[in-house]
């Protein structure tokens, strides 16, 4: 009986539309960051340019403009972490009004039934917890990138110049990383609220939102920038 009631309202159409979004969220981020190897993504030219800035970085005097940079990105990190917090308290405080949920479900002419569209608000909360952990976990590890920038020597010449360097890049690199996958659990979790449309929406709003994330990370006027020769 508890069965029935966790999923009433869900059809095979809404199951359907669950396994599409899961597998568009799953498809998309890990086909960026295993591209082709002859059509590079943003997210991977990116790295480069990573790379490159700590070597730039062992010559650079003063080391202000690094600092900055590192800053900023926390801030970054921190900015979507809050936002995503906010979001998640929201989300929360309309599962826990059933009134506001009905009132939501009529406007909607979707079926009353109040735990079909709390199930259904749950699959936003849990993108925005991914995206919340992920850009927590990006925040420590710029953290621990401008501890292992303030650890290399003052001197390119020293031997442990260029090693810390390139590990503060690699340190860099993955923070990156992790802070691109909380932002695409933002897209997929703005892209989720199209359920309280139906099945065909979410569907429809999951092949959207990878068709986005595609564009800009293999079609966009930013990455023939970066393809441009120096």
């Amino acid at each position: 009986m508890e069965h029935m009631l966790l999923f009433a309202g869900f059809g095979a159409l809404d199951q359907i539309a669950l396994a599409v979004v899961l597998l568009s969220w799953f498809s998309i981020g890990w086909f960026i960051e295993h591209p082709p190897a002859g059509r590079p993504s943003v997210s991977l030219l990116m790295q480069a340019y990573r790379r490159e800035w700590m070597q730039q970085f062992l010559t650079r005097q003063p080391r202000i403009f690094d600092a900055s940079m590192i800053d900023s990105l926390r801030q970054s990190t921190a900015f979507f972490a809050s936002a995503s917090m906010i979001a998640i308290g929201g989300a929360i405080a309309m599962i826990g009004n059933p009134a506001a949920v009905r009132g939501v479900a009529a406007d909607l002419t979707l079926s009353t039934e109040s735990l079909a569209i709390e199930l259904r608000v749950l699959l936003v909360v849990g993108f925005l917890a991914n995206a919340l952990l992920k850009f927590i976990w990006s925040h420590r590890l710029f953290g621990y990138c401008s501890i292992m920038m303030a650890a290399v020597p003052n001197d390119p010449a020293d031997l442990m110049a260029a090693p810390r360097a390139a590990q503060a890049a690699e340190l860099n690199i993955t923070a990156a990383k992790s802070f691109n996958r909380g932002l695409r659990s933002i897209y997929f979790a703005l892209g989720s609220l199209a359920w309280l449309l139906g099945g065909y929406a979410l569907i429809a709003a999951s092949l959207l939102t990878a068709a986005v994330l595609f564009r800009r990370e293999f079609a966009s006027t930013s990455r023939q920038i970066m393809l441009q020769s120096a």
